[in-house]
């Protein structure tokens, strides 16, 4: 089980890098001026090739969080809480997803100010998971 522990921390903190870095791409794109056919395209395939790359990395992660769960039967409402965390994550990865679709349609109707506030919840989210996580409050 500590093999199964130490793959789910890597593979949350991998997972972790693409949810802070794809948002950030997100602000650049935002601030892309019309002009810039080159950049805008360049930012496109960065995003997309790492939204790729990160969605495996997510999915293994929770799955391993899941054995981990499952097989170690932990309790309590801290791990509860923590789950309905996990729960957000996974739906700000999906909606990063929706986010690039508008990129690449060409259809972003949001400002790199509002990119900035969204690229700040999954670092929140962190915070709230690895305190549950370490200190099991409840």
């Amino acid at each position: 089980m500590l093999i199964v522990k130490a793959l789910h921390i890597s593979l949350v903190v991998a997972w972790f890098a693409g949810l802070f870095y794809l948002p950030r791409i997100f602000v650049n794109l935002a601030m892309v001026p019309a002009d810039s056919p080159a950049e805008h395209d360049r930012l496109l395939l960065m995003a997309g090739k790492l939204f790729k790359f990160m969605t495996p990395l997510g999915i293994l992660a929770v799955l391993l969080g899941l054995w981990l769960w499952f097989g170690f039967g932990f309790a309590g409402g801290w791990l509860h809480a923590k789950t309905f965390l996990v729960g957000l994550l996974v739906a700000y990865h999906v909606h990063c997803g929706i986010v690039l679709k508008r990129f690449q349609r060409g259809a972003n109707a949001r400002s790199h100010v509002w990119f900035r506030f969204y690229n700040e919840m999954p670092v929140l989210v962190l915070f709230a998971v690895v305190f549950l996580a370490v200190l099991k409050p409840f």
